[in-house]
């Protein structure tokens, strides 16, 4: 599955992707850092939209095309290296919106972000 320029730029590898569950790992790099040395906020939501949307896509399939219309996510754990996993499933799958709840784990199986993102179907 082609992730494009943006989620490469993320270092995201996709381990498993179907309409039920999304995950993937990735690495935290000194150029994710906010000005404290920890790992940017923005990236951990950037990869919760990124694992959703590929989700809802596949579920989707070709009745539509899906986009984010929120991204919530919470910060549980500062990371500032090493290698964190990402899975996506879903709560909700209707036929106008669909939610998906996504977990970031740490090497150590410890919870460091939860993010949750409601996408709107668009049927063409």
């Amino acid at each position: 599955m082609y992730l494009g320029p943006f989620a490469k730029s993320l270092g995201l590898v996709l381990d498993t992707a179907d309409g039920d569950e999304v995950t993937a790992h990735w690495t935290v790099t000194p150029e994710m850092h906010q000005p404290y040395g920890i790992l940017h906020g923005g990236v951990h939501c950037s990869v919760v939209e990124t694992l959703a949307s590929i989700g809802a896509s596949l579920w989707l399939a070709d009745r539509g095309k899906v986009v984010g219309v929120s991204n919530t996510t919470d910060f549980y754990r500062a990371s500032t290296a090493g290698r964190l996993t990402s899975s996506a499933r879903p709560l909700h799958r209707g036929r106008s919106q669909q939610v998906w709840l996504v977990e970031t784990l740490d090497d150590r199986d410890r919870t460091v972000a939860r993010g949750q993102v409601r996408l709107q179907n668009l049927n063409p």
